[in-house]
């Protein structure tokens, strides 16, 4: 059986990103490596130990191949990735509390209720709660 082990989104700034992801999102941060010259190897997963076998690559997102592909993802109005949630009306209203900025509120698409938020790091994240 083939399973997903890590994936990455590309971002502008990897220790803002990981601030972000941890400190906002609530995930925990799984590696953590300075690989010299201000380049970091940064993983988060779901925190409590929730899919261990699953890690988010916070990529830096600077380059001639990832800055164009994610400036036009983003300027698009489309999500980088997706997230599920439990309870999509609470994480909502917790992370509005928390400052997060949404583009899009929680809305009903199909089989599931979804809501787009800027991760203050280049991306648009879409959080995802089957109905």
């Amino acid at each position: 059986m083939i399973k997903v082990a890590m994936t990455s989104v590309y971002v502008d700034d990897v220790t803002k990103a990981h601030a972000f992801y941890t400190d906002v999102l609530g995930f925990e941060t799984r590696t953590r490596m300075d690989l010299g010259g201000g380049t970091l190897f940064v993983t988060v997963g779901a925190a409590e130990g929730a899919q261990q076998d699953l890690q988010l690559l916070l990529e830096p997102g600077q380059g001639p191949i990832a800055e164009p592909y994610r400036k036009a993802v983003y300027e698009a109005g489309l999500p980088c990735i997706v997230f599920s949630v439990d309870d999509i009306e609470a994480e909502y209203e917790r992370l509005r509390g928390l400052g997060v900025r949404f583009t899009q509120s929680p809305q009903e698409q199909g089989p599931v209720i979804a809501a787009v938020l800027d991760d203050t790091v280049g991306n648009l994240i879409q959080l995802a709660q089957r109905r």
